[in-house]
């Protein structure tokens, strides 16, 4: 042992590594030219990040036969401190990290989707009250199903940054603030 290792083996350890587990990948997707690329969101500075990352890594491979190109795309709200990376004896991992907040938001405001409209609210903004505005605005331009899920999908980022309020009073500009905050307690 001590010519493998390079040591001496104090004691052998009866180690078995049970684990059931249901790994479910935010998104994967295929590329042009046949490569996967593997999107994962995290709304909170998870230390076991890079854990996770390796097993989605080595889950993919396992099914699919090759490795995913992989970024994590943290939308918290606290400042973004994990670590993309895990090295250890024979061991290199990397994943892409990035801080949505680093993003241009108005690249996604101009777009035409409403899906990207509103992923902008997590983004870097000029202006963060002119862009609830022109989401809610597109929004309004739906059909009645997808407004409300829209609506829906919006609260819930905007709420990531504080700007809840500022999404219902531009549902509702016609009421006064003070009628809302009763309406809406």
């Amino acid at each position: 042992m001590r010519e493998l290792t390079g040591t001496t083996v104090a004691k052998w350890l009866d180690v078995e590594l049970p684990k059931v587990q249901n790994l479910r990948l935010d998104l994967l997707g295929e590329t042009v030219d046949g490569r996967l690329v593997h999107l994962e969101l995290q709304s909170s500075n998870d230390p076991a990040m890079p854990f996770r990352m390796v097993e989605y890594c080595l889950g993919v491979h396992r099914l699919l036969g090759q490795f995913p190109r992989q970024i994590l795309l943290y939308v918290g709200e606290a400042p973004m401190h994990m670590e993309n990376q895990l090295h250890g004896p024979g061991l290199a991992f990397e994943y892409r990290l990035i801080d949505i907040r680093t993003l241009n938001g108005d690249l996604l405001l101009e777009s035409g989707d409403v899906g990207d409209n509103i992923i902008a609210i997590l983004t870097r903004l000029r202006d963060d009250k002119e862009a609830v505005h022109k989401i809610v605005e597109r929004i309004a331009g739906l059909a009645t199903a997808e407004r409300e899920t829209a609506l829906a999908q919006l609260m819930i980022l905007a709420g990531l940054r504080h700007l809840s309020n500022a999404v219902e009073q531009e549902r509702q500009p016609s009421v006064p603030t003070w009628m809302r905050q009763i309406c809406w307690s």
